[in-house]
């Protein structure tokens, strides 16, 4: 009982001392951090178009832990993650992303959990140029689909209409060839009556030859 007083507890007590005096000083970094805010919003604004290029390069270049990080902005993600956000405030601060300097000393001296509203300022200032590139390049995905189905649809027009034409040829092609059955039939009749009025002529010419020669033998 003696060693816990005079050795455990003294311990667990400063322990507790350094949280409470870290927390306190956190605290205080995330004050003064959300009284520069309006500083770094126009700052942000200005730098906005020659940010854009680089911070998607940092991004898709970081781990996926990172970036649910940066997309969601939750607690749990950055105390399950600490080493790597604090990567990733260290590679703002190389490209002067506003805001990314002070949050990445406080993260460096507390701890990016301590320090988790202004990281998570940084991070939705961030996640701006993600959610823009990402609904470019579904556009991009849309308008390709688009065309592709343009295109599959414009064949199938066109195989469609190849299809009509070779019906219009085939039924074509059968008109001509029942007006030349008929023309044949047609023909064959004309030709039949012919031979029909040839022989009717010859039967006609041999009768008043048959009854002279009845007279002759009766004189």
């Amino acid at each position: 009982m003696g060693y816990w007083k005079s050795k455990v507890l003294p311990r667990i007590k400063k322990v507790f001392e350094r949280n409470a005096t870290k927390k306190a000083a956190a605290a205080e970094a995330c004050k003064s951090f959300d009284e520069s805010k309006e500083g770094i919003n126009n700052e942000f604004e200005e730098k906005k178009i020659e940010l854009q290029p680089k911070v998607i390069e940092i991004y898709e270049a970081s781990s996926t832990e990172v970036k649910t990080v940066v997309k969601e902005r939750k607690d749990d993600g950055i105390k399950k993650n600490p080493a790597a956000v604090h990567k990733f405030l260290e590679e703002l601060v190389k490209i002067d992303f506003p805001g990314s300097k002070q949050v990445c000393e406080a993260s460096s001296n507390f701890g990016p959990s301590y320090v988790s509203g202004p990281v998570f300022f940084v991070f939705e200032k961030v996640s701006i140029f993600i959610i823009t590139e990402e609904k470019e390049v579904e556009t991009t995905a849309e308008e390709t689909s688009k065309e592709k189905e343009v295109i599959i649809e414009e064949r199938g027009k066109g195989k469609v209409e190849e299809k009509e034409e070779l019906k219009e040829k085939e039924e074509v092609k059968e008109k001509e060839v029942e007006v030349a059955e008929k023309d044949e039939i047609i023909e064959k009749e004309v030709e039949v009556k012919g031979k029909e009025v040839e022989v009717t002529e010859k039967e006609e010419r041999t009768e008043p030859t048959k009854v002279e020669e009845e007279e002759v033998s009766k004189a």
